[in-house]
């Protein structure tokens, strides 16, 4: 009797078992899933996101400051070019909701992984790359905003797209924008702060 109960309790613990194991095979179970891998980071060697920008890379330094060096990681796959997009959102330009261009690049190599710093503000790079016009002038112009001011938010924009952008140096922020659309495939984000010196 007490073999039997063993046996007849070894038997309702495989279908036990057998039932769970299909149930989870039904979930999508089976084989581990791998980790997700983590969205592409923007990042500069020369200030900490949130922190404040130095002042050699800035309007405070004269109108010809260099531009930041800028590191980029984890490009997703398919990649074919980048966009950065440099701005000042603390801005509402001539009374519009438009905010202050310092900064576009584009058709920036797939295979790139940051900017060097000071890059020269010439519209084509040997490399294939495309500095057009921000407010001002081709290239990169520094923060500017007056010491009255609270700290304004620098915002760095880089997108990862999976084509060529078919635009010259005279493409618009809107232009480029519409461009990407469809195509953007990654995105990153890195903010600094500036006001004047007193």
């Amino acid at each position: 009797m007490k073999k039997k109960l063993v046996a007849s309790g070894a038997v309702l613990l495989a279908l036990t078992l057998g039932v769970a194991l299909a149930q989870d095979k039904g979930k999508g179970g089976g084989a581990p899933k791998a980790p997700p891998t983590p969205g592409m980071a923007l990042s500069s060697p020369d200030f900490q996101d949130g922190g404040i920008i130095p002042d050699k890379f800035t309007q405070a330094a004269g109108p010809n400051a260099p531009s930041p060096k800028l590191e980029w990681t984890n490009v997703p796959m398919g990649t074919m070019s980048f966009v950065l997009i440099m701005h000042d959102p603390d801005n509402a330009l001539n009374k519009t909701p438009d905010d202050v261009l310092h900064w576009m690049v584009f058709n920036i190599p797939g295979t790139a992984r940051g900017l060097a710093g000071g890059l020269p503000t010439d519209a084509k790079l040997p490399d294939g790359t495309i500095q057009a016009k921000g407010i001002r002038s081709v290239g990169y112009m520094g923060p500017g905003n007056a010491a009255i001011n609270p700290y304004h938010h620098y915002t760095l924009e880089l997108y990862a797209l999976d084509t060529m952008l078919t635009l010259g140096p005279d493409a618009t922020r809107a232009e480029v924008m519409m461009a990407m659309t469809g195509h953007a495939i990654g995105k990153a984000v890195l903010v600094g702060r500036f006001k004047r010196p007193q």
